[in-house]
């Protein structure tokens, strides 16, 4: 798609990919365990949901998180502490599996009433020479009618491992679609909030 930004931020530019940014509101409607996973409650919990059924369970193993029954068990009583790594595998499988539980619940819920408005704020240029500055962007609002695709894309989790292009690509297609011409300057942006 033409149009997008290659060096973002080369002119003094702050601000985070929107596609980004509304992946972090999705997280934040999702709900879920907010304890971090570093105490006994955060990792008590995340265990108990990724635990409670056998699907839970085989999605668990998909994810590459495999413990022995007696590492799972001490790990639940406390007697045994995972290794960072582990405590980092635990957080990223259950946020993954929370998002494939609640996306058809989310995906209604956006989708309701004609679906959902949009805030976003464009990228902070406050550090941006005049001449390099773009005058005519402000914050804008806009409704997204079908969240199908976003959802999905959230949903997968890849955007968090390092593969966001596929998210950022359906983001930037509604961005287009929503604002026209005008869709670039929002490509990064500093604040993006839903009415959901």
């Amino acid at each position: 798609m033409p149009g997008r930004n290659i060096d973002f931020g080369h002119y003094g530019a702050k601000g985070e990919r929107s596609s980004i940014a509304a992946a972090h509101v999705l997280d934040m409607l999702a709900g879920g365990i907010t304890s971090p996973v570093t105490t006994r409650r955060g990792l008590t919990a995340r265990l108990r949901y990724m635990t409670r059924s056998a699907h839970a369970r085989s999605l668990m193993i998909s994810e590459g998180l495999n413990p022995s029954p007696t590492t799972l068990t001490k790990w639940l009583e406390g007697t045994q502490e995972p290794k960072p790594a582990n405590l980092a595998l635990i957080d990223q499988t259950y946020r993954r599996m929370r998002r494939h539980n609640v996306a058809r619940y989310l995906l209604q819920r956006l989708n309701a009433r004609g679906g959902t408005r949009v805030e976003i704020h464009p990228a902070d240029d406050t550090f941006v020479h005049d001449r390099h500055r773009r005058r005519d962007k402000g914050m804008r609002k806009f409704t997204i009618r079908r969240w199908d695709k976003i959802v999905a894309a959230w949903a997968d989790g890849a955007w968090e491992k390092g593969n966001e292009e596929r998210l950022h690509d359906i983001w930037c297609q509604v961005l287009s679609d929503e604002l026209g011409s005008d869709w670039g300057a929002y490509e990064y942006c500093k604040a993006i909030g839903f009415n959901a």
